[in-house]
């Protein structure tokens, strides 16, 4: 039997979160290796384990992978989440690197300073709602498929489902303009793999706290 994937990332969502909602996806049971501390990351830089210092980094298939956009591109295609051609993939990527703009602005909205954080929340669901979330809808409308691309779960689809929730989080009624939006997000969190991964005991994250923005500045801050 092969070995769980191990990810090595701290105890929180950060870039290391999409990988998880896409090993969930796809069925895959994981283990997780917690950095605590700037000596276990130097520990982890001092070993080769990491290709450019940084995590997150997966041990899977007998390789370390990072790069969060690579080691996503590995696990889809590997658990065929990455469409059935070129053009296919071509299109799943082109959404996922949309979707990952807008899902880095809230990645980075607990490490803001507390006077920014509201106006950044403004920010945020202005983008969502003007620029990205039109497109989605206008995909579904038009296609009139349960799915982005090729009517099969992809890569698209989960970091679409995982951007939504979380900023349904902080904005509630984000997609009240958006009807496709809204019943492609119950139709995606029913998904059995992914309804299981958004279950209470998972190791879906919960949203970033005081202690992990704490954690992460102790151990990548000089």
């Amino acid at each position: 039997m092969a070995e769980k994937p191990k990810l090595h990332y701290p105890n929180g969502r950060g870039r290391m979160e999409t990988v998880r909602w896409v090993l969930a996806a796809a069925g895959v049971e994981f283990d997780e290796e917690f950095l605590e501390t700037k000596e276990q990351l130097q520990k982890l830089q001092d070993g080769n384990h990491l290709l450019f210092q940084q995590v997150p980094m997966v041990e899977i298939d007998g390789m370390k992978l990072v790069q969060t956009r690579s080691i996503l591109h590995y696990i889809a295609d590997r658990h065929h989440l990455f469409g059935k051609d070129l053009k296919e993939r071509t299109l799943i990527d082109m959404y996922v690197e949309g979707t990952l703009d807008l899902l880095e602005l809230i990645i980075m909205h607990p490490f803001l300073k507390p006077d920014d954080q509201q106006k950044e929340v403004v920010n945020m669901a202005q983008k969502a709602i003007i620029r990205y979330f039109p497109v989605f809808e206008k995909v579904l409308r038009e296609h009139g498929q349960r799915f982005l691309v090729g009517n099969q779960l992809s890569l698209a689809d989960i970091i679409l489902l995982q951007t939504i929730l979380a900023l349904e989080e902080k904005i509630p009624n984000i997609l009240s303009s958006f009807p496709h939006l809204q019943e492609y997000t119950v139709k995606m969190s029913n998904i059995p793999t992914i309804k299981k991964f958004l279950e209470p005991g998972s190791k879906k994250k919960p949203p970033p706290d005081e202690i992990y923005v704490r954690t992460v500045y102790n151990i990548f801050m000089p």
